[in-house]
C-alpha cells in the first residue's frame, strides 16, 4: 500500500474513533453539564462566569462552590469512574503551605462532613470518611447511577478555627434519568413522615420547623445525631449552593430524646427552589427526609406544597450515612 493512502486511512480511523468517543461522552454526561463543570473547576466555583467580580467570588466561597478558599484547597476527588462499580472515594485537603492538612477541629461530632449529591438533587449522601496519617480522607464507595455529582467537604482547620466548605464536580459514567425537583413540604421515609412548617424568606433568617410523625402520631423518641436532634443540609437548586442551617437549642445529652419538632434557622440568599435534606435518628437508625421549598422575597408567601416518597430510590431511601 502506498504511504499516502496508508496515512489517509490512518487519519480516517482516528476521526472515527474521536467521533465515537465524543458521542459516548454526550450520552453519559450532557454537553451543557460537562462544559459548566469544567468551567466551574477551572475558576474554582460553580457558575463562576462572573468570577472576576470579587463580591460574587466571595459569595461562591461562602456558599461552598469553590475548590479553594483562604489558602486551602481540595485535591482531585478519586472515585470509581462508573456506576455500579465498587471502589474507594478519597480526597486530600491542602493547606496554605502546600502540604496536606492533618489537624482538624471537631464540629457536629466529626472532623469532616462529606456531602455528595447529583446535579438534579438525587442520590444524596452525607457520610464521614476516615483520616489517614498522610492527610488522605477515604471510605469505600459505589455509585448507584451515573451523572454529574458535586462533592462538598465541610471542615474546620485546627490552625485557623474557621469553618470552610469546599467542593468540586465529579463525572460518573453510566445511565440515569434526571429528576426535576418539585416543591415538597412533606416526605415519607421508612414509615416516618416529615413535614416542614415555615417559609424561606430571601435575605433574612428563616425559622423552619421539621415535625416527625408515624402513623399520624407525633414521634417523641428522636435521638441525638451529630450533636443535635437533627441535621439539615440545604442546597440551592441549579448550582447546588451550600447553606449552613443551625438547629435551635443546646447540644443534647447522649441519652436524651426529643420530638416531634426540630427547629432550624436558614438564610436563603436568592429567590428560587431549595433542596432540604433532614437527617434524624430513631432507635439507633439514621433516616434522611428530602424536602423542597421555594424562597420568596420579603412580604410574599409560598403556598406550594407536595409530597415526595423516596421509596423508589435504590437501597431504600437512596440516602447513605456513616
Amino acid at each position: 500500500m502506498k504511504p499516502g493512502i496508508r496515512l489517509g486511512l490512518f487519519g480516517l480511523v482516528l476521526v472515527t474513533l474521536f467521533g465515537a468517543a465524543a458521542f459516548t461522552a454526550s450520552v453519559v454526561v450532557p454537553d451543557r453539564v460537562a462544559q459548566e463543570s469544567a468551567k466551574d473547576d477551572e475558576n474554582g466555583s460553580e457558575h463562576s462566569g462572573h468570577g472576576s467580580n470579587k463580591d460574587e467570588a466571595s459569595d461562591s466561597n461562602a456558599l461552598g462552590l469553590s475548590l479553594g478558599q483562604d489558602g486551602y484547597r481540595l485535591t482531585e476527588v478519586d472515585t470509581p469512574g462508573e456506576a455500579e462499580s465498587n471502589g474507594e472515594l478519597s480526597l486530600v485537603v491542602i493547606g496554605p503551605d502546600g502540604k496536606p492538612v492533618t489537624d482538624f477541629d471537631v464540629q457536629h461530632d466529626k472532623e469532616l462532613h462529606l456531602i455528595v449529591v447529583r446535579a438534579d438533587g438525587q442520590q444524596f449522601r452525607h457520610v464521614h470518611p476516615e483520616l489517614a496519617k498522610d492527610g488522605t480522607w477515604s471510605l469505600p464507595w459505589r455509585w448507584n447511577e451515573g451523572g454529574t455529582y458535586r462533592v462538598f467537604a465541610d471542615f474546620i482547620p485546627a490552625q485557623t478555627g474557621k469553618g470552610l466548605t469546599l467542593s468540586t464536580a465529579v463525572q460518573v459514567a453510566g445511565s440515569y434519568e434526571p429528576v426535576a425537583p418539585a416543591p415538597a413540604k412533606t416526605a415519607n421515609v421508612h414509615d416516618y413522615e416529615v413535614a416542614v412548617h415555615g417559609d424561606l424568606t430571601v435575605g433574612e433568617p428563616s425559622e423552619l420547623t421539621m415535625t416527625v410523625s408515624k402513623d399520624g402520631e407525633p414521634v417523641t423518641e428522636l435521638q441525638p445525631y451529630l450533636a443535635a436532634f437533627g441535621h439539615l443540609v440545604t442546597l440551592r437548586e441549579g448550582d447546588l449552593a451550600y447553606l449552613h442551617a443551625h438547629p435551635h437549642g443546646d447540644a443534647p445529652k447522649p441519652d436524651e430524646t426529643s420530638g416531634p419538632d426540630i427547629i432550624f434557622e436558614v438564610n436563603a440568599p436568592t429567590p428560587g427552589q431549595y433542596l432540604l435534606y433532614l437527617d434524624f435518628k430513631i432507635n439507633g437508625e439514621v433516616h434522611t427526609a428530602p424536602l423542597v421549598l421555594n424562597a420568596t422575597a420579603s412580604g410574599a408567601t409560598d403556598d406550594d406544597s407536595g409530597t415526595h416518597d423516596p421509596s423508589h430510590d435504590e437501597e431504600g431511601s437512596g440516602h447513605d450515612h456513616d
